[in-house]
């Protein structure tokens, strides 16, 4: 028997570093061009560097001139880049498999991107590697007369540049996995080891002595049905009886085994095992230390995923035709998501409340999730308390913070 027993805490850690992460604020002007699935678009991107060590978005235009874009498989990609040291993309090659339903079976496509064009080939079973026929999968329009003219090969996109952009988990583009997939690979043995064992000795051993002339493939009939044991004794001294026969498991090992073993993936996979919250003090300090090692992760996506990400938004910029699109400046804001102390948060705001403007307090403030809302309802609250009071009454440090009233007369 083999059971995979860290196979889905590996799934899990691939999509934690996507769940830690993937609380991105886009404080992007071209919002409604991204579309409302951005976020799930991210979070894909983000599993898929962890699991291959790159992600590769493609966007293109549809038939009504639309931006679109979508996540493609990393093992369908072979990237071409430049020599240069600031090396560039230069075409993107895709490869993948699609169905030939007059056939009844499958071949395999291969299209080659440009900053200009597409190129469909395609490769039929049986046939050597490196024969190639093109795949007239395009329909082609005339511009001028506004109907279709046939199919061809050749897609030209006009985007500018070669529709891929690459998502790479860090500088090596290597996968996360490759740092403890054998320490995954070794718990499960050691696992699958004490399951095995428990399968041996679930069977209990009888030691008969004495035994009678009755075969011993009826002794379980017998045992089910008169609930003992015919034995021959010949008197005083005779040892005939019936002993049981158990193996004893050594666990001590095992468990030192699968606790050291289970450490250490969380500690080369930079993870948060989720059982030391039952036996940590749930203090701001003790969770920011257990998030350690997973925000050193993210903050290493986050460094590649940036650049590559203004990229995606510098090509929805030339698709709206906006001016200077390479060199605006584009903001981002990265967030986490992780278990916080709303105790020991409270208390340091009402420390400092006194010195803190009230936009900070807000974004800190653990009741609250929209702060811009919330330094609206403050404003509302003073109006509501002081219909003569003018907006510039809100900014005065003592009439929310807690702080001393500056109408009132000693």
């Amino acid at each position: 028997m083999e059971i995979k027993a860290m196979q889905e805490l590996l799934k899990a850690k691939s999509k934690e570093i996507a769940n830690f992460t993937n609380n991105y604020e886009k404080s992007l002007r071209y919002y409604k061009t991204q579309g409302d699935n951005f976020n799930l678009t991210l979070n894909q991107l983000v599993i898929d560097a962890a699991n291959a060590g790159i992600a590769w978005p493609h966007y293109w235009l549809d038939e009504d001139g639309n931006f679109r874009y979508g996540v493609i498989e990393p093992s369908q990609i072979t990237p071409i880049w430049s020599t240069e040291l600031n090396r560039k993309l230069l075409a993107v090659l895709r490869s993948y498999r699609q169905f030939d339903e007059e056939k009844g079976e499958y071949f395999n496509v291969h299209e080659y991107w440009t900053d200009k064009e597409c190129q469909a080939f395609k490769q039929t079973n049986g046939t050597d590697k490196y024969e190639l026929e093109p795949y007239n999968c395009f329909t082609s329009y005339d511009m001028t007369a506004g109907y279709e003219t046939g199919q061809s090969n050749v897609y030209k996109h006009d985007l500018g540049r070669v529709p891929f952009i690459a998502f790479p988990k860090n500088k090596f583009e290597q996968p996360d996995l490759l740092k403890y997939k054998g320490l995954i690979d070794a718990y499960d043995d050691i696992y699958n080891g004490f399951i095995n064992d428990l399968d041996d000795v679930q069977e209990v051993i009888l030691v008969l002595t004495n035994y009678g002339e009755e075969p011993l493939d009826k002794l379980t009939s017998t045992m089910k049905t008169n609930k003992a044991i015919k034995l021959e004794n010949i008197g005083t001294g005779d040892k005939s009886g019936v002993d049981k026969l158990t193996i004893d498991i050594p666990t001590e090992a095992r468990d030192d085994a699968l606790k050291i073993t289970r450490e250490d993936i969380f500690l080369y996979g930079q993870g948060v095992d989720p059982s030391k919250f039952e036996s940590t003090n749930a203090s701001g300090v003790a969770i920011k230390m257990l998030y350690s090692h997973l925000e050193m992760k993210a903050a290493n996506t986050e460094t590649h995923f940036r650049d590559a990400i203004n990229e995606l938004v510098r090509a929805i910029m030339n698709y709206l035709q906006l001016s200077n699109s390479e060199g605006r400046k584009i903001t981002q804001t990265w967030t986490r998501t992780q278990v916080e102390d709303d105790l020991t948060q409270a208390q340091t705001i009402a420390q400092l409340a006194n010195y803190t403007s009230k936009e900070a307090i807000a974004k800190n403030n653990p009741l609250v999730d929209d702060w811009q809302q919330e330094l609206k309802d403050q404003k509302q609250d003073i109006a509501a308390g002081d219909p003569y009071a003018s907006d510039d009454e809100h900014d005065k440090p003592g009439k929310l913070n807690g702080g001393p009233d500056d109408d009132k007369e000693d």
